[in-house]
C-alpha cells in the first residue's frame, strides 16, 4: 500500500465525508479524491436510470407493450453491468461506492422519474430525457478524467456513453415516424 494513511473526503455534490484508502495506485491522492467523488456522482444517476428502466418496464401499456417491455429487460441488463464497472472502478482509486437507495437519492442530478405515466410512448419519451441527461453527465466525464489525468477511467466512461448513446437511439426511433 502506499505510504498515505485513510482519509477524510467530501462528495462533490454532498457534504457527506468517506473514507478514501490507501493504494499502491500511482495517481495522486487529491486527484484520486476528485475521481472518487466524480464517479460515486456518475454512479448515483446510472442507478437512477436503472431503476427508472425498471419502472416503465413494470409499468407500461399499449400496443407496443411486449417489444418496447423486452427491449427494456436488455438496456437493464447493459445499464447494471456499467454501474458494476463503475462502482468497482471508484474502489480501485481508493474511495467508497456509495450505491444505497438514500445516496442515489441525494446524489443523483436526474429528475424524479414519473409514476403517474403508464403509455408506452410517455415511458419511452420519459427515459429517452433520462438517457439524454446521464449521456451529458458521462461525456463531460470523460474529459473530467482525462484532465485528471485517469484515461483508465475516462475509458470506461466512454464504454458507458456508447452504450447510452446506442440505447437512445433505439428510444428515439420509437418516436420517429418513418
Amino acid at each position: 500500500m502506499s505510504g498515505a494513511k485513510t482519509r477524510n473526503i467530501k462528495d462533490a455534490k454532498s457534504s457527506k465525508a468517506t473514507a478514501l484508502y490507501p493504494t499502491r495506485n500511482d495517481i495522486p491522492e487529491d486527484q484520486r479524491a476528485k475521481l472518487v467523488a466524480l464517479m460515486n456522482a456518475r454512479l448515483s444517476e446510472l442507478i437512477d436510470l436503472s431503476l427508472a428502466i425498471k419502472q416503465a418496464h413494470w409499468n407500461l401499456k399499449g400496443l407496443q407493450f411486449i417489444g418496447v417491455h423486452e427491449m427494456l429487460d436488455g438496456f437493464r441488463d447493459g445499464i447494471d453491468a456499467h454501474v458494476d464497472e463503475v462502482a468497482e472502478r471508484l474502489v480501485q482509486l481508493g474511495g467508497t461506492a456509495h450505491g444505497t437507495a438514500q445516496d442515489v437519492a441525494g446524489n443523483t442530478s436526474l429528475k424524479a422519474y414519473p409514476t403517474d405515466i403508464h403509455k408506452v410512448e410517455d415511458h419511452i419519451k420519459a427515459l429517452a430525457d433520462h438517457y439524454a441527461g446521464v449521456g451529458a453527465t458521462v461525456r463531460q466525464g470523460i474529459d473530467d478524467t482525462s484532465d485528471l489525468g485517469d484515461e483508465d477511467t475516462s475509458d470506461l466512461l466512454t464504454g458507458v456513453s456508447r452504450t447510452l448513446d446506442s440505447n437512445l437511439w433505439f428510444l428515439e426511433a420509437h418516436l420517429q415516424e418513418g
